[in-house]
């Protein structure tokens, strides 16, 4: 059922967005998720000042238990095999990744970082949402996800960026 579910949406966007023009843009939004450092840059510049110091450092806090618990432990423990692993009938836009789907990490870093923003301030957190929401959708044009990894990563990044924030708070 759930193979269905992915399968179907990866194949719709396949046979109806595929365009050039998103072919040469989506690689570029991808790359913003990339090892998570647009938001750790956010988060050092948080840091600076001393108005928005726990912000930057729930952000640092959050994004550091997505790496441990999404990357470190969900990716190997679960070991699901990427979708872009298999034969393809397309042209691949980026290098394969090497390591497991589920989650998704471009969108939990990514969603963690746009919440923790979000419940801090409104305007730049909607901003960090919709670029969230593209680099996630990204990950399923260029097929290296099935789109249970990332609503997985999603349900996940709200579970985190909360813990993230209610450990900070208290601590500090």
């Amino acid at each position: 059922m759930l193979y269905n579910f992915d399968y179907s949406i990866l194949n719709f966007i396949q046979d109806h967005m595929r365009c050039g023009l998103l072919d040469a843009i989506v690689p570029k939004i991808t790359m913003l998720g990339n090892w998570g450092l647009l938001w750790i840059a956010v988060s050092a510049i948080l840091m600076l000042k001393k108005k928005s110091r726990k912000i930057g450092i729930t952000l640092i806090a959050g994004l550091l238990m997505g790496l441990i618990i999404g990357n470190g432990i969900l990716k190997n423990l679960v070991a699901r095999p990427r979708p872009c692993w298999g034969d393809i009938p397309f042209e691949r836009l980026i290098a394969n990744p090497t390591d497991y789907s589920f989650p998704s990490g471009h969108t939990l870093s990514s969603f963690i970082a746009a919440i923790t923003l979000y419940r801090a301030d409104k305007r730049p957190g909607i901003a960090a949402l919709v670029l969230a929401a593209l680099i996630a959708f990204s990950r399923l044009y260029l097929y290296v996800h099935y789109p249970s990894d990332v609503l997985g990563a999603i349900a996940l990044a709200f579970i985190i960026a909360y813990a993230a924030n209610r450990w900070v708070y208290k601590k500090l």
